[in-house]
Parts: C-alpha cells; structure tokens; sequence
C-alpha cells in the first residue's frame, strides 16, 4: 500500500479566510460567533452562528460564474484555489486524467434553495432562476473544482450528515492509498445559515442561544458555522519526488455505524471508530498525543465522546489533550470535518494545540483535559479527528507527523 500525505490544505471559514488566518485564530482562542446578520433573521429563535464575514464573491467570480454557485460551491473553491497553490501540483495531461475530488456536504445548496422558495411561495412567481438545479445539488462543488482546475479522474460527493467531510477525506485517502489515483482533492463545503436552514435546526432543540461550550458543564448546545477547507492528499513517493512540502501523513481512518438511534449517539460505535483508525494507521494508544473531538456542545454527545475515548485508551485517557473547535468556528455540520483537520496539522506541524473556549465549569462526566480556553504547546506525533453524526455514522482519521 502506499503512503498517503498533506501537501496542501486551504479554508474559508468564521475564523479567517486563508489557513495562516484561521490558524491564528485558532492559536489566539478567537470566536468566530455573533449575531446571524441576513433576510429574517430577527424571526428565529436562534439568533447566533459562526458566519464568514466579508467574503467578497464578487471580487473572486464573474457574474456568470455567480449565476452557478451557491455559497457553498464558493467557499469549496476558494478553498481548493489556496490548497492547490500551496501543494504546487500542475494538474495536467496524465496527472490530470488519474487525480480525483471526493468532498463532503450534509445541505449543498441549501441557500439556493430558501432564495428560490421564497421565490414561489412568498413572491408568488411561478418560474425560478433556471440553474436551480445545478447550485442546489450536493455535488455541485466537487464539480466545479474538477471542471476549474481539469482535474479528470474520479470525482464525487458523500453525504453522512456531519461526518460527511471525513467519509470523503477517508475515500480520498483510501484511493490514494491503494494506488488508484496519486493525487485527491478532498474536504467539505458547507453554507446552512439562512433563514430557512437555521429554522430547520431549531426544530432538533439542540442549539443554543447564547454560545457554544463543549465539555463544560454549563454548555446548552451546539452553534452551527458555515465555510469550507479542502486538501490534497498525495502518495508520498509522488510528492517526494517532485519535491513537495510535506505537511502531514494521514496514516489510518475507520468508520463505524451505531445501528441504534438517529440521533442519540453511542459510546460503542464512537469508541469501536477510534480504536479502528488507530489499528488501521498501525498506531499505539499512547502514541497519540492529540485528539480533535466531535464536541459539539450537546449534553448527550460531549459525555458520550469522552466515555468512548476513555473506553479506547484507559489510563492514557487523561494524558491526552482533547479539544474541541467548534467553540470557535461553529459546526460546521458536513463541511466541519474539513475545517477541525486543520487544527490536527497545525497541532503536528506547529505543535500549537488549539483550545476549548468558553470553558468555564467542569463536568464530571467529560473528565478530560480539554485545553481549555488557552491554545498550548507541546510536541506530538500523532492526532485524531472524531466526527460522529445524527444518523449513527462514524468517521475517524489519524495523522501523523513524518
């Protein structure tokens, strides 16, 4: 099998629309959640989320190119176009026919689709714009990078809710790995935050109104984000050999179904997920010395995540650092994968490990050290990014510094 590596990574997030902003952020503790700021959104109940700010659409894409994407396949772009300068790859003739793009989204067009409810429903017209179809659809953005940077090899989009991102970085690696194809773009895209898609959530009673604060015991609920990151994953041998900046390994993922409730998640099928990404990558419990958790901020899921580490690493268990971003850019939903793996290469690549903020009460029942509001230091070798979604599915990808 071959060696899978990171040698270009690119975001757009609440936290910054580049990698070094969004790791300066991360390193700072910073919070990328306010007040939602579009059409009705006094009429929620919900009136917070993690939105990118000034993204300046225009100034990226033509008219024409506008007519066609919607704020997801944006943000998807926009990222691709940094994490494809970045790796330095020439993405033609050969290379070109056998790379591939898998990403992850939970809503695609969901934009699309309020603007064009509204359209018939509230306006009373009886025809919409006729690209609907092609903004909305939840390949849309995998499209779109592989029609903008020719890349002709295989190219689709998985939808497992919010382990979306990581089942598509989790077949990208896998293609790769097994010699199908030497270079992947892959990630997640995702831009719920409109009226229509936070309203959707509100019914799920899982969000809070005043912020989000995983493992604390005072934590009341998740706060969606939006945004996007994308990677190429390449062979190593490949990489070496025309020379790349290697930012990380990614040594092992596993996947794992509850097979028990649609929302409500389990222990077994989060702990099974972990301890089979680090059999998969050939790696020791004590090895790891980072883990991105799923924390979301729920009550069920922040005590279930930390049972499920504990079953799968006893007494290391509390060695390890465990964090949870999404107190800062939000969740992220299908695309919130994406965006938390950067967090695991900045902890391999600049040892700088990122918070858990808005931590200010301890759980009993999240007994970790959860880095609480304050980025740290500390040299490790190896990380996991959770991600643990409504439906029972479970995605965990292990990196590794090289």
């Amino acid at each position: 099998m071959k060696r899978v590596v990171i040698t270009g990574m690119g975001t757009i997030n609440a936290l910054g629309h580049t990698v070094p902003d969004t790791f300066a952020a991360l390193a700072e503790g910073r919070c990328g959640i306010g007040p939602l700021m579009f059409r009705d959104a006094d009429r929620l109940a919900i009136k917070i989320g993690a939105q990118v700010q000034n993204f300046d659409a225009a100034g990226r894409f033509t008219r024409q190119q506008l007519s066609l994407y919607d704020p997801f396949t944006q943000f998807a772009l926009g990222a691709a176009q940094e994490a494809i300068d970045q790796s330095g790859l020439d993405l033609q003739g050969h290379l070109a026919e056998r790379a591939g793009v898998i990403l992850g989204t939970a809503g695609g067009g969901v934009s699309t689709w309020d603007d064009s409810y509204r359209t018939v429903y509230e306006d009373g017209k009886n025809r919409v714009h006729p690209f609907v179809v092609p903004r909305l659809m939840n390949n849309a953005a995998a499209s779109h990078i592989s029609m903008q940077f020719g890349i002709k090899g295989p190219s689709f989009t998985v939808s497992t809710a919010c382990a979306s991102s990581n089942h598509a970085m989790a077949q990208a690696f896998q293609m790769v790995r097994a010699g199908l194809a030497p270079v992947m773009i892959s990630g997640g895209s995702e831009s719920m935050l409109c009226f229509g898609g936070v309203k959707a959530w509100e019914g799920l009673r899982v969000m809070s109104p005043d912020g989000c604060r995983p493992f604390s015991a005072t934590r009341n609920g998740m706060v969606q984000g939006e945004g996007a990151a994308i990677f190429v994953f390449e062979d190593l041998d490949h990489a070496k050999a025309r020379g790349a900046d290697i930012l990380c390994e990614i040594r092992g993922f596993a996947m794992t179904s509850d097979a028990a409730d649609v929302v409500m998640p389990s222990q077994d099928g989060a702990a099974r997920a972990m301890a089979g990404a680090l059999a998969d990558g050939g790696i020791n419990p004590e090895d790891v010395g980072y883990i991105n958790a799923h924390g979301t901020g729920t009550a069920a899921n922040d005590k279930t995540e930390c049972a499920a580490i504990h079953d799968v690493f006893g007494d290391q268990a509390t060695k390890l650092m465990v964090s949870s971003t999404k107190s800062m850019h939000g969740h992220v939903i299908g695309g919130t994968g994406a965006i938390e793996l950067l967090a695991c290469v900045m902890a391999l690549r600049d040892g700088v490990i990122a918070p858990t903020i808005g931590y200010d009460r301890p759980d009993p029942e999240c007994a970790l050290d959860v880095v609480p509001n304050q980025a740290r230091r500390a040299d490790i070798d190896v990380a996991l990014s959770n991600a643990f979604a409504f439906g029972g599915l479970n995605a965990v990808l292990a990196l590794a510094r090289l």
